[in-house]
């Protein structure tokens, strides 16, 4: 196909206009109106004029970089971090919390063409319990870099700080840096991932080839020397534990064990309260059945099964199924199976799922739940808790009981991410 020279474009992206903000996006872009449609403009807040230049240009919308901010919005704050602006990880730092908590509800709100009743939060920094960091030799510096990505590249961003890192995670940086520069083999490290269990820290260490006896005892002994269980994972799928003890976190006064690659919420502050918030939206009764979809190894399975009659829990990945059975035992909870199931296929058939279910909580992944929501209409429940990460999908599910009769009761944002455009919410709906 022939392409042809559009001198009109071209003048259009280097095009120099005054524009100010109105709008903050989930993801932290001020939004101003330029010729009857969005303008997205990183770094802006609402209030704030600016000279930007137009760096793209769409029929629904446009893109702008600033060039001169010509006033400072007063919720605008200093970003705590060195790296903001170039690392990918935060984009909101340079906005106030509450400005952001705002923005996200507001979007949130605008998804679900309903009010949101509550932001529920925690501490906005030092939140992150989990972190994995890129490592890379540079055979010119003979350096290893370690560090986070850079925004929209693949380059890696030195990190010497994380503000929004679990101040334990973050004290350890320098010292792992300087640990694993110290490895015969830092050309074949992939990656390390940092993860702040209730019972301590623990390092897991990809690499690609086989490590020395010498690389082995030096990363053994910095595990001893930082109270640290160490794990290794000579492949994406395996892992090996060097020294450790089985770590654990809190969920409604039970201890959940994991491994080191299962998921947990990376925010424990804003896990106990979501946790909490479920438990008091369902109104769990003592005779009540109650099904867990997407269970994962049971975050919210078991503080269900300390209220409900019997629950079931339900996760299409068979390593946390075998997490959540073990966590039940250890925990004395009885009244409560789990089950390895295709969520996408008709669980409504199961012999488990024979005598209904009064209450129903899903907590899906970022691409929702589509082939499931028919199947929790044909359960019947009178209350379902839908936990989301991603408003988009949430909307598009929510269609499906609102057509079945059910009403959203109550809508809560979850600020799981300051500082980052990730934005969580739980939804309850009651059928009437």
């Amino acid at each position: 196909m022939a392409q042809f020279y559009s001198a009109k474009r071209r003048v259009t992206t280097r095009q120099i206009i005054t524009v100010t903000v109105n709008d903050l996006d989930s993801f932290g872009q001020g939004v101003a109106r330029h010729e009857g449609k969005a303008l997205f403009i990183n770094g802006l807040l609402p209030g704030e004029s600016a000279e930007i230049q137009i760096t793209e240009d769409k029929k629904q919308y446009a893109r702008g970089q600033v060039k001169r901010r010509l006033n400072d919005s007063p919720e605008r704050v200093a970003p705590r971090c060195p790296h903001f602006g170039v690392c990918g990880g935060c984009q909101q730092q340079h906005a106030s919390v509450a400005l952001q908590q705002r923005s996200k509800q507001a979007a949130l709100a605008r998804l679900m063409k309903h009010d949101v009743d509550e932001v529920i939060a925690a501490e906005p920094w030092g939140y992150r319990r989990r972190a994995r960091l890129s490592l890379s030799y540079q055979p010119k510096t003979q350096q290893l870099q370690m560090g986070f990505r850079k925004a929209n590249a693949a380059d890696i961003i030195e990190i010497v700080q994380c503000p929004v890192l679990a101040p334990a995670l973050e004290a350890l940086l320098p010292a792992v840096r300087a640990c694993l520069s110290g490895l015969k083999s830092q050309q074949h490290l992939g990656h390390v991932e940092l993860v702040l269990a209730d019972n301590g820290p623990l390092m897991v260490l990809r690499h690609t080839a086989a490590l020395p006896a010498e690389d082995r005892e030096k990363l053994e002994q910095f595990s001893h020397s930082h109270q640290l269980a160490l794990y290794l994972a000579p492949q994406s799928e395996i892992v090996e534990c060097v020294s450790a003890d089985a770590p654990w976190y809190s969920a409604d006064g039970l201890r959940l064990t994991f491994s080191p690659r299962d998921f947990i919420q990376v925010n424990d502050g804003v896990n106990q309260k979501m946790v909490a918030t479920a438990l008091d939206w369902l109104d769990v009764k003592p005779d009540d059945r109650v099904l867990d979809l997407f269970c994962g190894m049971g975050n919210f399975t078991l503080p269900l099964a300390r209220r409900a009659a019997s629950v079931v829990g339900v996760e299409g990945v068979p390593s946390l199924v075998e997490k959540a059975q073990q966590n039940a035992v250890s925990n004395g909870l009885h009244n409560v199976t789990f089950f390895h199931e295709n969520l996408e296929e008709d669980v409504t058939r199961q012999a488990w799922a024979k005598n209904g279910f009064d209450k129903i909580l899903l907590d899906p992944a970022r691409a929702g739940a589509p082939g499931v929501m028919q199947h929790v209409v044909k359960l019947a429940p009178r209350r379902v808790v839908y936990v989301s990460c991603n408003p988009a999908t949430l909307a598009r599910d929510s269609e499906v009981l609102l057509a079945a009769g059910y009403q959203i009761q109550r809508l809560a944002m979850l600020d799981m991410f300051p500082h980052t455009g990730h934005l969580e919410s739980i939804v309850l709906f009651e059928h009437k």
